[in-house]
């Protein structure tokens, strides 16, 4: 007897078996790190609370005791190698060694601007608060978890993870490490944006000092005191300066209403309190990183410059002041001449008037800092000699000094090995192929010999580190860890590359 099929339930057989393949083989290739997402938030809330600020060496050393004991609780190898912890994944005997790089250290922060406190780790409407949240202590807590996932995986590598402990402060510690250790044979270094970043801009710090601090003339007061920003890295918030009443009884009425009726920049607010002799002019403004998220930030200090613009006495303080508002008059480094001299591609200059404070690193002098992200083609000795002449030029009451010019650009070619490598890696992750990456923020790709930045930050979101309310949204937290995952399995179990960095 002929059977005769019905031809609609045969199409209907064939999806049916075509989508049970289909999920076999996305069952076979999927990231296993499901079960790492719900050590996500607990470890990342716990790597928080450790105050790992620049001269708290306790926080640090105690730190460094938790990830050896949360890396020992993960079935992974752990090691104190000084200012440098070691986390290891072993592979077979001889093997290469991937390395993946992050910090455990953050930048400072002014409690009193933060909704909630910096280092008591908190999860708020679907995100998780605190210092080091996006950079780089989540990234830290992925990098583990990782690790921990790709256990049974068969390796053609050993995968190592160092985790520094300065990189927001000098990164003097990988310099240390590499003395006495051997870097992995590649790294791809967590500190940045998602995919592969082909670029990092030079770090450069100019200082701008009063040749004296004579009170000057023109005006009943003097400038008493100025206090303004964090750090170079960090977008000003706040920025203060009092005003004292040279002589007889004060009458701040008609500065106060003139102060008033200037034009704030967007985003800042005003605040003046009359303390009798002394006029307090303080201005509010956002904090951001000033490599990656500039444009995010509302520069307190620049605004302040501007509204006290033509009312402070003549002297070399009222210069600095007013150099801050014409340094900062454009983030692009228009006002200092900057602006067409950056090879394309690179998204040009960028410019922070990051503080203007007594400065440690100039033997405690009053000194306003600013920080640039600097394209090729100039070198830090051709930057530095075109700065100083913009100072020198604005007022000859002026100094130039440098806080750092000892950084260059690193590029890397788009076709090379590991780029295409991580390019594919993240698209078969996510379904999305951006642009490699380009970044302001300085990595330690630039102090590890073969190493490329790659994530943990997806392109198109705000970036908020260094910031105030420093945030990542659980969503991406456990979304990058998925990425990792799938990246990680696809290096350390293939063959290893040759000449990585080379088509």
């Amino acid at each position: 007897m002929r059977c005769v099929l019905d031809p609609e339930r045969v199409t209907l057989r064939r999806r049916m078996r075509t989508a049970l393949l289909l999920a076999a083989a996305a069952c076979a290739s999927a990231p296993r790190s499901r079960p790492e997402r719900t050590h996500l938030q607990p470890l990342l809330l716990e790597a928080i609370r450790f105050r790992t600020v620049a001269g708290n060496d306790q926080a640090r050393l105690d730190q460094q005791q938790w990830l050896l004991r949360t890396a020992a609780s993960l079935g992974l190898v752990a090691r104190d190698a000084g200012p440098v912890t070691e986390i290891e994944l072993p592979g077979p005997p001889g093997a290469p060694v991937l390395g993946l790089v992050v910090h455990g250290d953050v930048q400072p922060v002014d409690e009193k601007q933060w909704t909630m406190p910096p280092f008591a780790g908190v999860v708020r409407d679907g995100a998780v608060y605190g210092r080091g949240a996006a950079d780089d202590k989540g990234p830290l807590v992925q990098a583990l978890l990782a690790m921990h996932a790709l256990r049974d995986v068969k390796r053609t590598h050993a995968l190592r993870l160092l985790v520094g402990s300065d990189e927001e402060s000098g990164s003097r510690d990988m310099k240390t490490y590499l003395v006495s250790h051997a870097p992995p044979t590649y790294s791809l270094v967590l500190d940045s944006e998602f995919p592969a970043v082909v670029g990092e801009k030079a770090w450069d710090g100019l200082a701008v000092l009063p040749a004296n601090l004579d009170p000057g003339s023109g005006k009943p007061w003097v400038i008493e005191e100025v206090d303004a920003g964090l750090a170079p890295s960090i977008v000003p918030d706040l920025a203060r300066l009092t005003l004292r009443w040279r002589e007889g009884t004060p009458a701040w009425g008609p500065l106060e209403q003139r102060l008033r009726a200037r034009t704030l920049a967007p985003g800042t607010t005003l605040e003046i309190e009359n303390r009798g002799p002394l006029l307090d002019v303080v201005v509010h403004g956002r904090a951001a990183h000033a490599g990656v998220n500039v444009e995010g930030g509302r520069n307190a200090l620049v605004s302040l410059a501007q509204i006290v613009a033509g009312e402070l006495p003549d002297c070399a303080l009222a210069d600095v002041v007013a150099f801050a508002a014409h340094a900062g008059a454009d983030l692009k480094g228009a006002a200092l001449g900057l602006d067409k001299i950056a090879a394309p591609g690179w998204r040009g200059w960028t410019v922070n008037v990051a503080t203007l404070k007594k400065e440690e690193r100039l033997n405690g002098k009053l000194a306003l800092v600013i920080n640039l992200r600097r394209p090729p083609p100039l070198t830090g000795a051709e930057s530095k000699e075109r700065l100083y002449a913009e100072v020198r030029r604005f007022s000859p009451r002026l100094e130039p000094g440098e806080i750092y010019f000892g950084d260059e650009p690193l590029v890397f070619d788009r076709n090379a090995k590991i780029v295409r490598r991580l390019m594919d890696d993240y698209e078969r992750a996510t379904g999305e192929r951006p642009p490699p990456a380009i970044s302001g923020g300085g990595t330690y790709a630039k102090r590890i010999p073969n190493a490329i930045a790659y994530g943990m930050w997806f392109p198109g979101k705000p970036y908020t580190g260094h910031d105030v309310d420093e945030k990542i949204e659980v969503a991406d937290l456990e979304r990058g860890l998925e990425v990792l995952v799938e990246t990680l399995r696809d290096l350390v179990s293939g063959p290893p590359l040759q000449d990585p960095f080379r088509p």
